[in-house]
């Protein structure tokens, strides 16, 4: 029995929290325990999918905008992977053959709940300025500082969901997690200028969308997350009691990267940026459900036992 959240994994295992969007990332761990894992090493086997389920995971919660979701598209993907992993050849490193993988399945899965709610930015935004302004005082706004929080997490996700799904998938890869262009490129099969250029437009798309109706972005803007905030209560889209992305996380996106700092500059690009990479990198619900519900898959039982 595994113990019973990630980070106690994480110390049972020894293992260490690595970016595998970072160049310095130690692909030699995925190596040995791919081998051995390959070779029936089950415990080398969950070693692979704790080091990089919660990064799968806060990839499909940013693509779906919904927990229950991306815990679903986290176990679908390491199930492909376990299933093809006595193929992996080792011509490619480990992480580029299981993003790959990753990427390819949430761009191709059917279309989940959220995604068939969420089209487009202006319907999105027109939705957001129904929802009705009630001023908060200071102490209101004291009180209630952790669901103000987690409705600009949960409206800029939204905002995400509006891109395409290869825009959005370049946009959390390149611009929120700050993946190494190169490496991106070879995970979405297509060249790295081609990847910056994808990049841009998303960006594009995205900003533009946000200095015209978003007043995090552009002051001139009435909408305001703390205004909403009573309404999206008294609605039951968020529960103080039951905060759905803003909880379970030791980290914020930006963290995870290199320089491990929000940068601090005018630009309007970067004032969008820290937007995002100021999300939660988030723990899923129950941390130990996906690999329980892997090992007890029928068809991983079956590879396994063979």
């Amino acid at each position: 029995m595994l113990p019973s959240d990630i980070a106690a994994c994480r110390k049972f295992y020894n293992l260490s929290m690595d970016n595998p969007f970072q160049i310095n990332y130690p692909d030699q761990i995925d190596s040995e325990l791919v081998k051995l894992a390959i070779g029936g090493d089950k415990e080398a086997l969950k070693n692979l999918i704790i080091r990089h389920q919660v990064f799968i995971y806060n990839l499909g919660l940013k693509m779906t905008k919904n927990v229950e979701d991306a815990e679903d598209l986290t176990q679908e993907v390491f199930i492909k992977a376990i299933t093809a992993l006595t193929k992996f050849e080792g011509k490619s490193k480990f992480r580029t053959w299981l993003y790959r993988i990753t990427v390819n399945h949430f761009l191709n899965t059917r279309k989940r709940k959220t995604e068939l709610k969420i089209t487009d930015f202006e319907s999105y935004f027109n939705s957001i300025d129904n929802i009705p302004v009630y001023e908060l005082s200071n102490q209101e706004q004291n009180d209630l500082s952790e669901s103000i929080e987690e409705i600009r997490i949960s409206c800029t996700t939204g905002m995400l969901l509006c891109l395409d799904r290869e825009q959005r998938m370049i946009y959390i890869l390149g611009e929120m997690f700050e993946i190494d262009h190169n490496l991106g490129s070879e995970i979405l099969g297509i060249t790295a200028g081609n990847f910056r250029i994808r990049l841009m437009r998303a960006r594009q798309d995205l900003y533009n969308w946000m200095n015209k109706r978003c007043g995090l972005v552009n002051k001139s803007n009435p909408c305001r997350c703390a205004k909403k905030t009573r309404a999206y209560i008294q609605a039951g889209y968020v529960d103080p009691n039951n905060l759905k992305f803003n909880s379970r996380h030791k980290k914020k996106i930006y963290e995870l990267s290199k320089e491990k700092a929000v940068t601090i500059s005018n630009t309007v690009e970067d004032l969008h940026k820290n937007i995002f990479q100021q999300h939660p990198f988030q723990e899923p619900l129950t941390t130990t459900k996906i690999v329980d519900e892997i090992f007890n898959n029928n068809l991983i039982k079956l590879i396994l036992n063979s």
